[in-house]
């Protein structure tokens, strides 16, 4: 358990000081402060952690994008002004309002005091930080550009951020959609229906074929509807399951990517992210194998990280860039053609930018094209699905009529 130490010591100048350690006793501080040459005045614990229920991984609050570019900002204005880096750490994670990140920051903190580099005290929290900022950090300290390096990560991530911010904004109304023809099916199934079967068994009628379907979801939907939702809990916990494998990502993304009009802006998505992070990655100093690598896996798309993966060992014997890219088979012509200007050019981060840049601003009008799609197409099953019960239940009514008439 680490705790947190308020000390007063005296430095090499003969200075009293006050400073904060983290550590895990008393005498591991204390040999903290002799190990710099200093003399400890007064060792006093300020607040233990580890003991409230946020330590408990299931209710540590998620990290987002937006989190994490906003960390990059501080972390370079702060560096940017000639702030001490385990200052900067302990500023941020008094500060910062994810409660998750700011643990995070307080333990990089402690592991920095006790001498790791960032990028090192970075990787002991792969679940928090991405593995391109942590990269990124780390070509950034063997440079000495860590807050440039920082820089470029916040306009990354706070790029990343918009584009997330416009799939789920584009998702929301397809999810409110498909949510309200559940809600309202099942209220028929349940409230509506059995009103009309007391009606339909008095008349001992013998009834269509479409009634005594809707009729039998409707008994089934009220005596075991424990295993409706339970089957649908096994579903979406199984579904997720295979998101999980590659295989089963694989065989989603390939879907995606055939499906008529997604396909357009999963492949854009796609196309943004990778040239965005290719470009920022080479602009570094990055190695090209590992920039395309990387690039491929902040894509998420298991497609892209399957022809990237081939392609790479084409990069050792040679071959151009964009003649690679191609083979993917998932990036546009125009991508194609502007990394091949590049490198004839000499000037491939800077196209990549603009490429990404391009595709940023084309993202919207595909989100606008494919919610246009998915909107009547959601609006006509919903219409099919609560038509077919209307007529179910009509269907009866007009035998019923038709007898009367005789």
């Amino acid at each position: 358990m680490v705790n947190v130490y308020r000390c007063k010591e005296i430095d090499l100048r003969g200075r009293v000081i006050e400073t904060v350690y983290r550590a895990e006793s008393k005498g591991e501080t204390l040999n903290l402060i002799r190990s710099k040459g200093h003399k400890p005045v007064s060792v006093n614990i300020e607040a233990e952690k580890g003991n409230d229920i946020a330590q408990i991984e299931f209710f540590q609050k998620k990290v987002k994008v937006n989190d994490i570019a906003i960390f990059c900002k501080q972390m370079h204005t702060m560096l940017n002004a000639g702030m001490p880096l385990l200052t900067s750490l302990d500023v941020l994670g008094a500060q910062t309002e994810n409660s998750t990140l700011a643990k995070t920051i307080k333990q990089m903190a402690t592991q920095v005091q006790k001498g790791d580099i960032l990028s090192a005290s970075m990787k002991q929290h792969t679940k928090v930080f991405p593995s391109l900022l942590i990269s990124m950090v780390e070509a950034g300290e063997l440079t000495g550009n860590l807050d440039n390096v920082l820089l470029k990560m916040s306009e990354h991530f706070t790029k990343e951020n918009r584009i997330n911010t416009k799939i789920r904004g584009a998702m929301m109304y397809p999810t409110i959609l498909s949510v309200l023809v559940v809600v309202v099916v099942v209220f028929m199934l349940t409230f509506v229906m059995p009103t009309f079967v007391t009606m339909f068994n008095q008349t001992g009628d013998a009834l269509p074929l479409p009634t005594r379907i809707v009729m039998g979801i409707s008994d089934a939907l009220q005596s075991y509807w424990y295993l409706f939702l339970g089957a649908i809990i096994i579903i979406i916990y199984a579904f997720r399951q295979v998101l999980k494998s590659v295989e089963g990502r694989r065989t989603f993304d390939k879907l995606k990517l055939k499906m008529p009009v997604l396909k357009t802006s999963v492949a854009k998505i796609a196309t943004s992210r990778f040239t965005r992070t290719l470009s920022t990655l080479l602009a570094s100093g990055i190695p090209i194998i590992q920039a395309l690598e990387t690039s491929a896996h902040v894509t998420g798309n298991q497609v892209v990280i399957d022809g990237i993966e081939v392609v790479s060992e084409d990069i050792k014997k040679g071959i151009v860039l964009s003649t690679l890219l191609k083979k993917v088979g998932v990036f546009p012509p125009m991508v194609i053609s502007m990394v091949n200007i590049g490198e004839e050019s000499g000037a491939l981060e800077e196209m990549l930018s603009k490429t990404a840049d391009y595709y940023d601003e084309e993202l919207d009008a595909a989100i606008g094209k494919m919610i246009s799609f998915i909107e009547p197409m959601m609006i006509i099953l919903m219409a099919l699905i609560v038509g077919f019960i209307v007529i179910a239940m009509l269907l009866p009514m007009f035998d019923m009529y038709s007898n009367m008439s005789r």
